[in-house]
């Protein structure tokens, strides 16, 4: 796969869901402006994404053995983490 522009510069304001990450969500700094990026539900992210930009991916902390959670779960999840856990729902009422 050849890198678009966006992603060969991959500022810290990008943060890679994936469950391959070594972070968890709950341990990474989000800030007004950041991008979240998720893959498909089937395939997930890109392995030179992922290989490329490692210390930019973030996972949903789950018990060991269990399902992942589908892909419009885990974009409510970390949004939602974002948002309030992190910023106190700035700028939403």
């Amino acid at each position: 796969m050849i890198l678009k522009p966006f992603w060969r510069k991959a500022p810290d304001t990008v943060h890679f869901a994936t469950a391959r990450a070594d972070r968890d969500i709950c341990g990474t700094r989000y800030r007004d402006g950041d991008y979240l990026v998720f893959g498909s539900e089937s395939k997930g992210l890109d392995d030179e994404i992922l290989r490329r930009f490692r210390d930019h991916c973030v996972r949903i902390p789950m018990r060991e053995g269990a399902r992942s959670l589908n892909l419009s779960n885990s974009v409510a999840v970390v949004l939602y983490e974002a948002l309030r856990c992190q910023n106190g729902f700035m700028g939403l009422t």
